[in-house]
């Protein structure tokens, strides 16, 4: 079975599985770009409706192979949406967490439709300091020194990156300052739901309760479908369309979501944080190349100070935590 062998993947391997995870994840906005007719809701119902359908033939043959592995245990007695997809429909958390991958595939999609890929990239990218925060609120836990300070410089880079193109805007008539707002405000959904969706599952890890979270990311992609289908009637996406929508819900959501929990067993958990940051550098470098989005000098300069913040908490919080723990998926089954 050919996914056995990810179960034994070297830290090494998990790197580089990673980093070709973030690339997977970088084409949204390039091909959101190559589209034709689809418009803003069709093309979150496509992309969500495809990814559904991708973990609908993945998942069985995915959760075999954990059970194989011992990544979870082999119970006969479970129902059969438990047993091959991983539904557990008992589970508050499960249900709390998929209606956040349901804002996330949403909101993000039609971010890209109202702004550039820069914009949204870099908004998404502070989702570990709102994780942070969130966490800070609801579970009570403290705040290093180092991540108030990045999350000060953050802001300042965001507030710069928007405050310029506001200053243009208004006095360039041509640009649309209202589509601007509302990307922004739209794409700023994703963070903030990926904070509670973190936090819920570790909130749930620590009252012994495992939440697998690619099935989490199956009924996301369900709840998306469901939410956005009478909004994208009728259809009027090309063939073409169609093509492009299935490679981003299969080669976009599906397997590097699902990739991305193999590499959390072999990782730690500020390790998976860094290396998630090259979406950003990926995602603005392709939609640059292939799309001719560039971005303006105020996006480049606002955008590497939240990069830069992010990355050097994420280092020193690496250096400082000896024995951090990988993030926990899926239960492993005790021997």
């Amino acid at each position: 079975m050919p996914f056995r062998s990810l179960s034994r993947l070297t830290h090494t391997q998990a790197v580089f599985l990673m980093v070709a995870v973030t690339l997977m994840w970088s084409i949204a906005g390039v091909v959101s770009r190559q589209l034709e007719s689809a418009a803003r809701f069709e093309v979150t119902f496509w992309r969500s409706a495809f990814t559904t359908l991708s973990l609908l033939i993945i998942l069985p043959w995915w959760r075999a192979a954990d059970r194989s592995a011992g990544f979870i245990p082999d119970d006969r007695e479970q129902d059969i949406l438990e047993r091959h997809w991983g539904v557990l429909a008992r589970s508050r958390a499960f249900w709390i967490s998929g209606v956040c991958w349901s804002v996330m595939f949403t909101a993000f999609m039609l971010a890209l439709s109202f702004t550039t890929v820069a914009n949204v990239l870099i908004i998404m990218s502070v989702g570990p300091l709102f994780t942070a925060l969130v966490a800070r609120v609801t579970l009570g836990q403290r705040l290093a020194l180092r991540t108030w300070l990045a999350i000060l410089a953050a802001g300042a880079g965001i507030v710069y990156m928007y405050g310029s193109q506001f200053l243009n805007a208004f006095g360039d008539p041509s640009v649309n300052t209202s589509g601007l707002v509302a990307g922004s405000l739209v794409a700023l959904c994703v963070p903030v739901a990926g904070a509670i969706n973190w936090t819920v599952v570790q909130r749930g890890q620590t009252h012994g309760e495992k939440i697998d979270l690619v099935p989490s990311v199956l009924l996301g992609g369900v709840l998306s479908s469901l939410m956005t289908l009478p909004l994208a009637l009728p259809f009027a996406a090309t063939g073409s369309d169609l093509a492009w929508l299935g490679l981003l819900g299969l080669v976009q959501l599906a397997i590097p979501c699902a990739l991305a929990v193999v590499c959390a067993r072999s990782l730690k958990a500020p390790e998976v944080s860094l290396l998630a940051l090259l979406e950003v550098i990926f995602g603005i470098l392709l939609a640059w190349v292939g799309a001719g989005e560039a971005p303006g000098t105020e996006v480049l300069t606002g955008g590497a100070l939240v990069i830069g913040a992010l990355m050097l908490n994420e280092l020193l919080g690496w250096r400082s935590r000896t024995g951090t723990p990988r993030i926990q998926t899926v239960d492993k089954q005790t021997q």
